[in-house]
């Protein structure tokens, strides 16, 4: 020990220190020497500054310089995707944009730029590879303690999502919400289960994807917001629903039951659409018809009637004319369609009792 005594400690080792035998240990490279380095130092400035001597001037002059490199040090710059949030001694102080902008010097001011238009995803009720670490050709795993979901109608769906988001605002996205993956996958959970508790199963499985989506958006928009996240949704979308897993055979069985009567149905209707007319068609033809027959009986009984009373006022005015122009008429009527052969029984020996009408007209035709 009494080789190291009153030696500087930056100066180098005493000789022979380097023993290897088995109770000396082996030092590193030698540490440089401090005093010639602030020297050399001194030396170089002296040179760079004509008449200067040493003193206190030149150790001014460096502290200028230090100065102005310290408030220099202030400048950053932030990229066109990225917000610049500045912290006062770890205070969040205010938010800049993407150009060149200035802060006060460390330990002052501090900035984090974060990066605001990456699309960043969370996947609800399913994890793909990349996420979950396996390397199984399967590509996802199920988690079905988020999928699994009561709809309003009382049945159990399988849904997987993915919520998209961009930050919005740095400074609340830093400072306001602890965990901003955790807050957006319980939020979007949230808004998913709400909106599936108010829908039935049928159209969630069929048509009702986009307005489910567009529905949940919006609660968890909401959600993000009444915490001040600086968080943007910009897309829900669904990538699986299908009842559970268990039952999922029987439930096709019964969609494709269901279809089959929706298809009988229909078939139904358009048989009914092509019946119904036609049957309100005869309908109206029939009965159009028995108005007009109405209308020919009653205008018929009407003549039969005014005939009547014309005959009724001539036969009280001329009894006897009238008797035998009734009864004229009513034989004309009634022989018109008879072969009629005229005998004269008071016929004298000069007049031929017998008259065959019925030959006489047949002559006459000819």
């Amino acid at each position: 020990m009494n080789d190291f005594k009153n030696q500087s400690p930056w100066g180098s080792p005493p000789p022979g220190g380097g023993g290897g035998g088995n109770g000396g240990f082996r030092r590193g490279p030698t540490p440089p020497n401090l005093d010639e380095i602030l020297k050399k130092l001194q030396n170089t400035i002296n040179k760079l500054l004509p008449g200067s001597s040493g003193g206190a001037k030149p150790i001014i002059v460096g502290l200028v310089i230090l100065g102005l490199l310290w408030v220099g040090s202030g400048l950053y710059r932030v990229l066109p995707d990225e917000q610049g949030v500045v912290l006062r001694f770890g205070k969040f102080v205010k938010t800049t944009q993407p150009g060149l902008n200035y802060h006060l010097p460390f330990p002052v001011e501090s900035v984090l730029t974060p990066k605001v238009t990456k699309v960043n995803r969370m996947d609800i009720g399913f994890r793909s590879e990349r996420d979950s670490g396996f390397s199984s050709g399967g590509g996802v795993a199920d988690v079905p303690e988020e999928s699994l979901m009561l709809t309003g109608d009382e049945n159990i769906v399988n849904i997987d999502f993915s919520v998209f988001w961009v930050i919005k605002d740095a400074g609340k996205f830093l400072f306001q919400i602890q965990d901003p993956q955790g807050t957006v996958k319980a939020a979007a959970e949230t808004a998913m289960r709400e909106v599936i508790a108010r829908s039935n199963i049928q159209p969630i499985l069929t048509e009702g994807r986009s307005v489910i989506e567009a529905e949940t958006q919006d609660i968890i928009q909401n959600i993000l917001d009444e915490y001040n996240s600086g968080i943007q949704v910009t897309q829900v979308q669904t990538q699986k629903a299908d009842p559970p897993d268990q039952v999922i055979d029987a439930f096709r069985d019964v969609q494709a039951a269901r279809a089959d009567m929706e298809r009988s149905k229909n078939e139904a209707e358009a048989y009914a659409n092509d019946v119904i007319p036609r049957a309100r068609g005869e309908a109206a033809k029939i009965l159009q018809a028995a108005e007009a027959y109405k209308k020919e009986v009653v205008a018929k009984a009407e003549g039969e009637a005014s005939r009547f009373t014309s005959i009724y006022n001539e036969y009280k005015t001329a009894k006897a004319v009238t008797q035998e122009r009734m009864y004229l008429e009513t034989m004309e009527k009634v022989l018109a369609d008879i072969d009629k052969v005229i005998i004269e029984k008071n016929a004298g020996s000069g007049v031929v009792p017998y008259l065959p009408l019925p030959e006489l007209k047949k002559k006459a035709v000819n």
